[in-house]
């Protein structure tokens, strides 16, 4: 039994749908979620500035004593992930790879669609992870940049969302693809709009539950689960705005949210030193 607890971070609040899952299919964890809100949006940055954000934040959850670090926001992935593995000491598990091999197990006519902020787009990580999968399965991505400030607006479900959208899907439609990889961790909150849009024949494939059973997986591997039978705990910390964090991130974790702590930037700068 290991009761260290598991270090989730994103650039701000998406990743609660990913911890969300984590919570329900691990309850027994112990849980450390930061949230970079100082510096969101992670999706219009350069490449190696995420990178370098990723770095900091991963090193600070490390300094806490956590056993696994999970990357909870597709752009930090797609910028970080092989760079955050060969830098920290404990696993880290990144929310791209679940997802690509999810989009190939459910295609059927190997078209795939990808929905995500630029960052991820411009990275071709998910083209080179479904590609290693299936070579002959063509993705289409397509950056959607409106679509983060609407989900964390005052009317998610409004009509401008739901027009968002349809600009971003009509590219998707006219390759006929047939699943379609939502590529950021906010879009699942917003899924009814999405299938309304794609309809029922389209697959909508999102990290929350493919990330959490790879959790699950590698905690068995490697025999650092904590003990079942209990209910863990879960501490959240932000760059930004405690009061915005615990507002807003209930609807992202949809549970409730008791306290959230402060975290300096000056802190995750040090912790990358």
């Amino acid at each position: 039994m290991d009761t260290r607890p598991i270090g989730v971070f994103d650039s701000g609040m998406g990743g609660l749908t990913v911890l969300h899952e984590c919570l329900v299919t691990l309850p027994q964890e112990d849980y450390v979620y930061l949230g970079d809100g100082a510096r969101l949006p992670y999706g219009p940055r350069p490449l190696d500035e995420i990178r370098r954000f990723a770095a900091e934040i991963a090193g600070y959850l490390e300094s806490l004593g956590v056993k696994l670090v999970v990357a909870a926001c597709n752009s930090a992935t797609a910028a970080a992930l092989p760079d955050l593995q060969r830098r920290l000491s404990v696993p880290v598990v990144g929310v791209l790879a679940p997802e690509a091999h999810a989009a190939v197990l459910a295609t059927r006519n190997r078209r795939i669609g990808l929905l995500a902020t630029e960052a991820t787009v411009a990275s071709g990580r998910y083209a080179e992870l479904v590609h290693a999968l299936d070579a002959g399965a063509e993705v289409v991505p397509v950056a959607c940049p409106r679509l983060v400030p609407l989900i964390e607006g005052d009317d998610p479900f409004g009509e401008e969302t739901a027009e968002a959208v349809r600009e971003y899907a009509a590219p998707l439609r006219e390759a006929g693809v047939d699943t379609v990889i939502l590529g950021c961790t906010h879009y699942p909150l917003i899924r009814p709009v999405l299938q309304r849009v794609f309809g029922r024949g389209v697959t909508l494939v999102f990290s929350a539950e493919e990330t959490a059973r790879e959790v699950a997986e590698l905690l068995e591997r490697r025999g650092i689960g904590n003990g079942e039978g209990r209910e863990g705990g879960c501490r959240f910390l932000t760059t930004g705005d405690t009061a915005l964090f615990r507002e807003m991130g209930r609807r992202f974790l949809q549970l409730p949210i008791a306290s959230v702590e402060r975290v300096e930037l000056a802190a995750l700068e040090a912790a990358a030193a």
